[in-house]
């Protein structure tokens, strides 16, 4: 088993937040898929990163999926499609492999 976890801005990179209907898209879209998401929304996380001599903040969303077995190639083009979708030069998703007891 695996978990996916999908890290997306709340807003782009001018400050601008995106519409609630970007979320719902995305968790409509790993819903329907996969058959189910775990949206941690309501709380949301902070993100930092360094670019250049830069850091950079990000208040961020997870979407999180469980896969039995993931398909590596679709991840990677969803990634892309999220990146034009959020305006974003990368978006961080990460696939780990987890043990259900």
């Amino acid at each position: 088993m695996h978990i996916a976890r999908i890290y997306l801005p709340l807003s782009d990179n001018d400050g601008k937040r995106f519409a609630e209907w970007n979320f719902a898209a995305v968790e409509e879209e790993l819903s329907r898929r996969f058959g189910g998401v775990t949206s941690h929304m309501e709380s949301p996380a902070t993100g930092l990163w360094r670019q250049a001599d830069k850091m950079h903040q990000d208040d961020i969303v997870i979407f999180e999926v469980i896969l039995e077995h993931p398909d590596r190639d679709w991840w990677r083009a969803y990634r892309k499609h999220l990146e034009r979708e959020f305006r974003q030069l990368r978006i961080l998703i990460m696939l780990q492999q987890i043990e259900l007891i």
